[in-house]
């Protein structure tokens, strides 16, 4: 299979209404995709199934699966080009007064002490006569060769597509990782940037809980120290957090649930933080700060061919691997509208009008596409 076959098959879905998915790993060429064999709404039970899962935000909710034992799988090596692309940069200022007085509002709840962070978001809806998903799609995989692509159909859900810097979660065997993500400023050429207090402290709250969640299901925990990361045109506190299971296999259920939603996409305390924001922000996120990716998925790795005794590189071993990412820098689209949407840490250092200037930055992502 070509690279214009795989996306020939895309289009032959949606236009068949038939659910798939395709996406593109960090710093990879593969592109792989599911295409589902009938139009059924499979759902998450237990995470021991094989698949592509999509999790929306309320965790309450359930998770949707693409089977693996239900669907065709395909991968192909997609070069990754120099994209010249320049994309919207206008600000949509429809909705900056909400905006505004739901970050202080915000403000006030975490001055009052029920909180310490809280992750407020919002959607811009843009009008477009002619939007290509594929074309979106194709451009996406050229722009953002470091992040998580995807492209995500279900006829009786919606369309979806995006490219997010943030793993919440890779396993292998007994072993697991994954990274606190918080902070942002505009990239402006260098690596080598102050980063005032505010940004410190939400990176450290998000790096504290998630280190709090997986104490009990692990046996050994490393955390790295912080650095700054690009992501798109975005620069982010990253810590990378590293462990081994206190059993043979990770129990996938029970750290999702201590996991997700993250202090990164909902705030901390994590109850507290989520019924303000299903209270108050005014609309529904669905999957936006949800997850999504591969589910116990089986990977063959052949032995090094370097060894002495050539005839063991034949044999290979298969392992069973995970690779889940937060649905950030994300778009729906609907007909000819485009939804996208984006948020940001809010803690009792916030200033409205700087929180809304970052979601116009984080906009541009999937705005510099359209």
């Amino acid at each position: 299979m070509t690279s214009e076959d795989l996306f020939d098959s895309i289009e032959r879905y949606f236009d068949d209404a038939l659910p798939f998915v395709s996406y593109r790993k960090p710093n990879t060429l593969e592109v792989k995709a599911l295409f589902q064999n009938d139009d059924t709404i499979y759902n998450v039970s237990d995470f021991t199934e094989s698949g592509f899962v999509f999790a929306p935000f309320d965790d309450s909710e359930k998770a949707v699966l693409i089977p693996i034992e239900a669907s065709e799988e395909f991968s192909v090596s997609v070069e990754v080009e120099d994209s010249k692309i320049e994309g919207a940069s206008h600000s949509n200022q429809d909705g900056k007064d909400f905006y505004i007085k739901l970050v202080e509002k915000g403000v006030e709840v975490i001055k009052s002490e029920r909180l310490s962070k809280v992750v407020l978001s919002r959607n811009e809806t843009i009008e477009f006569p002619d939007l290509n998903f594929i074309q979106i799609f194709k451009r996406l995989l050229h722009t953002y060769p470091t992040a998580f692509v995807y492209c995500w159909y279900h006829p009786k859900i919606g369309l979806w597509l995006g490219a997010t810097p943030e793993t919440l979660l890779k396993v292998e065997g007994n072993r697991f990782s994954t990274m606190a993500l918080a902070g942002t400023q505009k990239y402006n050429g260098t690596l080598d940037v102050v980063w005032q207090d505010k940004e410190k402290n939400e990176q450290q709250i998000v790096t504290n809980y998630i280190a709090n969640s997986l104490k009990s299901s692990s046996n050994t925990l490393n955390i790295s120290e912080v650095e700054t990361v690009k992501a798109g045109n975005l620069l982010h506190l990253q810590t990378k957090i590293i462990g081994t299971s206190n059993s043979r296999f990770v129990n996938l259920q029970a750290i999702l649930k201590a996991l997700h939603p993250t202090p990164a996409v909902c705030g901390f305390p994590k109850d507290i933080a989520k019924q303000f924001i299903l209270e108050n922000e005014n609309y529904n996120r669905e999957y936006y700060a949800g997850f999504l990716g591969e589910l116990n998925i089986k990977e063959k790795t052949n032995r090094n061919p370097k060894r002495r005794n050539v005839e063991n590189s034949a044999y290979g071993t298969v392992k069973t691997v995970s690779n889940l990412y937060v649905n950030l820098r994300c778009v729906q689209l609907k007909e000819t509208k485009a939804l996208i949407y984006v948020g940001g840490g809010i803690t009792k250092n916030s200033n409205p009008e700087s929180e809304w200037q970052e979601t116009v930055n984080k906009s541009q992502t999937i705005k510099k596409v359209l």
